[in-house]
């Protein structure tokens, strides 16, 4: 039976990341304390957001192509496009950590570790990059390339929004009319580029069920070794 404490995971479908922005926040403002945590799972139609702090001058020759969006997140300038999964992480903060909040650096560390996790499982290993947020391939010959990026919105009361994306099979072109997170010639990978061939639907729910139980682990909890759990083809 599932704990009313746990997140809620809806599944948005294909969705105009304008009207998602404006629901995250419409979401947020219209919480309570008794309201329960969402996840929300979508795909976008291709996009470039903006970061508070991000820099225009990361947009590079052909980023014309695909429109800009300014957003309230942390963060520099990336790219959501088809074949990526996204997650908002509409989450209250004080409910993870028994006795306290759950500080946006720890929350942080656990969405990076679910997705280091969900990366194990299909046989490919991620890591993080310290000062550089979001998962990078920790080797092959694409080690150093980033293959998943962070973005949040922490408000003062704890309730946070957006959240991560994961590339699995994309057109990876835009990621190059981009300084991806203000890196300039960071090169970015995708699942199928590095060898795992999975659904988007699969890695979806898996990712988003991953959050689900490593945000539910104590703070102070050793983390688990990632066993695979899809055999490389």
């Amino acid at each position: 039976m599932t704990s009313p404490t746990t997140p809620e995971i809806r599944h948005l479908g294909v969705a105009d990341y304008d009207t998602t922005f404006a629901a995250m926040r419409a979401f947020t403002d219209a919480r309570t304390p008794d309201t329960r945590d969402q996840l929300w799972i979508v795909e976008h139609a291709p996009v470039f957001t903006l970061g508070l702090a991000a820099d225009r001058g990361h947009l590079l020759a052909g980023a014309t192509a695909i429109p800009v969006v300014q957003t309230d997140r942390g963060g520099e300038v990336t790219y959501h496009g088809p074949g990526q999964v996204v997650i908002y992480l509409l989450m209250d903060l004080r409910r993870n950590k028994p006795g306290g909040k759950l500080y946006a650096r720890q929350f942080v560390h656990k969405i990076e570790q679910a997705i280091i996790n969900v990366l194990g499982a299909y046989n490919l290993v991620g890591e993080r990059i310290e000062g550089a947020p979001g998962i990078y391939m920790a080797d092959g010959p694409k080690r150093g390339a980033k293959i998943a990026a962070l973005g949040l919105k922490v408000r003062g009361n704890g309730c946070t929004y957006h959240g991560l994306s994961l590339n699995v099979a994309m057109d990876l072109a835009p990621f190059s009319w981009i300084n991806p997170c203000g890196y300039a010639g960071l090169e970015t990978v995708d699942m199928r580029t590095v060898g795992a061939h999975a659904q988007l639907a699969d890695v979806q729910q898996q990712l988003a069920e991953e959050l689900i139980r490593v945000l539910a682990v104590p703070v102070d909890a050793p983390a688990p070794v990632p066993q695979p759990a899809v055999q490389p083809e």
